[in-house]
């Protein structure tokens, strides 16, 4: 009888033992602030390497949390970047290849589950701060995809009809980008600050430094590389002012943070569009340039401090991780490509899969596994006032590890891994299935009552 209780003595404590490492992972249920940039590039933040860019607040989320190396948007432009984040879909499953505009009548179906709609299942207040652009129609918006607070520019600040919305409805028509960052971090520490017990999710998604690039003025003049560096600068004192008020509220280390960025730098903007530090080219090129992106994130007591991982992640990933993080269901009916991201942030372990298709609006144009890289023949593209000149090429193989810049072409002298991996990326694209036809961004113009007019001018001549 003696041994029998000491049996069931030690099986309690082993199973207590259990329950209590389990709680250090899961606990009560964090908050989660995802903080997303537009058109960051990969060199542009110290931690990264720049040289000539203070960003102390995001070199601490670094520091004391995990620094992604090799992290992957969904895409090389804006709006199929979020869908993809969104969802954890590839945004081509969704005929989202390209970009939405003012004059839009389409965005990201309704029917789409979000992060935000998943953790809501789990009783989190939902809040968004920035930009959208995922469509600006009311049945587009952010509170018909499970957010229960909006305030920001629906699209790009370059585009027209610049407007603060506030839930479906248009607040202010003049818009001074000077103080959109600023205004940004007010909005956030109030959706912060109104939260009780209740868990939340806060994605503030800045306009900058998407062109045109301001400052607020006491930040102007203050960075080594003009006013681009005054412009990241301005958006690491928002990290930091988000930092600062999670500590203050004693919730900091009940919070998963993410500072990432949609898509590479706009090259063809120079001095005003960024740099992709060591990568070749940037935004709307899928070189890695053109999606490899500046990520980081930490959760005290949680992320080990300190950690790099260099392998394969991508931005599709933090639906599934945000899902297994809360213990809510991740859709059975559709197609989720990411991948779970925890056994990386709390296990110092590894992502589930190394493989990852490249797409520049509906074209598949690379693909990669492991350290491999392989890109199709290109055509080239002479350069325009909005998209940077870059020089056909043939099929290009890369081994991203030794050489991450894509610089030395290694399809000639490896023709067996070149033809694996073409192999290997029509496979995959095959095993895509059929994709919906890309939504409707925008129609051209009917101007035949001009051309007519000046048809008519020239008879007279």
């Amino acid at each position: 009888m003696k041994d029998r209780l000491i049996l069931y003595l030690l099986v309690f404590l082993l199973f207590s033992c259990g329950q209590k490492e389990e709680k250090s992972v899961s606990g009560s249920l964090p908050n989660i602030v995802f903080i997303f940039t537009d058109d960051l590039g990969y060199g542009d933040i110290g931690c990264f390497g720049a040289s000539d860019i203070a960003t102390p607040n995001i070199d601490r989320i670094a520091a004391e949390g995990i620094k992604f190396t090799s992290f992957l948007s969904a895409s090389p432009v804006c709006s199929p970047s979020r869908a993809g984040l969104l969802t954890g879909r590839m945004p081509q499953r969704m005929g989202i290849n390209s970009v939405f505009f003012p004059e839009s009548l389409t965005g990201m179906d309704p029917e789409e589950i979000t992060i935000a709609e998943t953790l809501k299942t789990k009783g989190y207040r939902t809040g968004i701060v920035g930009k959208w652009h995922l469509g600006h129609m009311e049945k587009y918006l952010p509170l018909n995809q499970g957010f229960d607070e909006y305030f920001g520019i629906p699209y790009s600040n370059d585009m027209a009809s610049v407007v603060y919305m506030r839930g479906n409805d248009v607040e202010e028509f003049k818009v001074d980008q000077r103080f959109t960052t600023k205004t940004y971090t007010e909005e956030s520490l109030k959706f912060i600050d109104s939260n009780g017990d209740q868990p939340f999710f806060l994605y503030l998604a800045h306009s900058m430094p998407h062109v045109p690039i301001y400052a607020s003025p006491e930040f102007e003049g203050t960075s080594n590389r003009g006013l681009y560096g005054d412009v990241i600068q301005e958006i690491d004192w928002s990290v930091g002012e988000v930092l600062r008020k999670l500590e203050e509220k004693g919730i900091l280390e009940n919070t998963l943070i993410v500072f990432s960025s949609d898509n590479g730098p706009w090259l063809v903007m120079e001095d005003h569009g960024g740099s992709a530090g060591p990568l070749r080219e940037g935004k709307q090129y899928t070189f890695e340039g053109g999606v490899r992106v500046p990520t980081v994130a930490m959760w005290k007591g949680k992320i080990d401090a300190g950690q790099v991982y260099e392998d394969l992640a991508t931005q599709m990933d933090w639906f599934p991780t945000f899902c297994k993080l809360v213990g809510s269901e991740i859709p059975q009916d559709r197609e989720i490509d990411g991948k779970d991201l925890g056994p990386v942030l709390f296990e110092n372990g590894n992502r589930e899969e190394d493989s990852f298709i490249y797409y520049m609006l509906a074209s598949q144009e690379a693909y990669r596994e492991g350290d491999w890289k392989i890109k199709r023949p290109y055509a080239g593209f002479g350069g325009s006032r909005g998209m940077k000149k870059v020089d056909a090429h043939d099929t290009l193989l890369f081994n991203l590890k030794n050489d991450p810049g894509e610089t030395t072409n290694l399809a000639k002298e490896n023709p067996e891994k070149t033809a694996q991996m073409m192999r290997a990326m029509e496979l995959s694209v095959k095993q895509l299935g059929p994709l919906p036809e890309s939504k409707v961004s925008r129609t051209l113009q009917d101007n035949s009552h001009y051309e007519y007019l000046e048809k008519k001018r020239n008879e007279k001549n």
